[in-house]
């Protein structure tokens, strides 16, 4: 009995930790502020970008980080409506695919329009002020430095699939289409990534 409540306080702890480690999910005003700090600076519409292939896609930073121009666009040059990740690049190793909404494919262009000169298919979005493409790593640590720099303690990397699984659920989309646009394997790993707070228990009741 002893032995089978210290699992049981363990099991709680550890997942009270998960709950507490969990990345800040931006409310809108927050989310806007940030953006707008992301896209300053020399390196602002590559930033841009990036974050918002988090935000609106629901992409992890490994899978930004390994996107190629050949993802985004097709061979006339049009910007994709939807992208394969393949199993190489993604958690789990399982291939999928991410849909790109009209903002977002708009952003893409709008990113390319900027670049210096039009860019190679085979060549990485993401580009380091090195030249070089970006790895998940690199990618994650400049994406924490934003949220610090927007005042937003608590964001990280994360906190763009959070925001993005969060918004669709509370727009009423289907569990198992939330699931598939996350590319997670079980409900359960999409439902903890679901942030609940007052005013959307609010709004909730009032549909009632």
């Amino acid at each position: 009995m002893r032995i089978w409540k210290h699992h049981a306080l363990s099991l709680i702890r550890a997942k009270h930790e998960v709950v507490m480690k969990q990345a800040r999910v931006p409310t809108e005003a927050e989310f806007r502020r940030l953006t707008a700090v992301v896209s300053q600076g020399k390196f602002g519409a590559r930033n841009r970008i990036a974050l918002l292939l988090s935000y609106l896609a629901g992409l992890r930073v490994g899978e930004i980080a390994s996107l190629r121009w050949s993802d985004l666009l097709d061979g006339e040059g049009k910007v994709r409506e939807q992208l394969r990740l393949s199993a190489a690049v993604t958690k789990g190793g399982h291939a999928r695919v991410v849909f790109l909404n009209v903002r977002l494919r708009r952003e893409v262009e709008l990113y390319r329009g900027m670049l210096a000169e039009p860019p190679d298919l085979s060549q990485s979005v993401l580009i380091t002020h090195k030249r070089s493409a970006f790895s998940g790593n690199t990618l994650c640590q400049l994406m924490r430095g934003w949220y610090g720099m927007a005042g937003l303690d608590g964001g990280s990397s994360h906190s763009g699939r959070r925001w993005f699984i969060t918004r669709l659920a509370h727009a009423g989309i289907s569990p198992k289409a939330i699931m598939m646009l996350a590319g997670h394997r079980h409900l359960s790993t999409t439902q903890r990534y679901i942030d609940v707070n007052d005013d959307m228990m609010r709004a909730a009741v009032e549909k009632l």
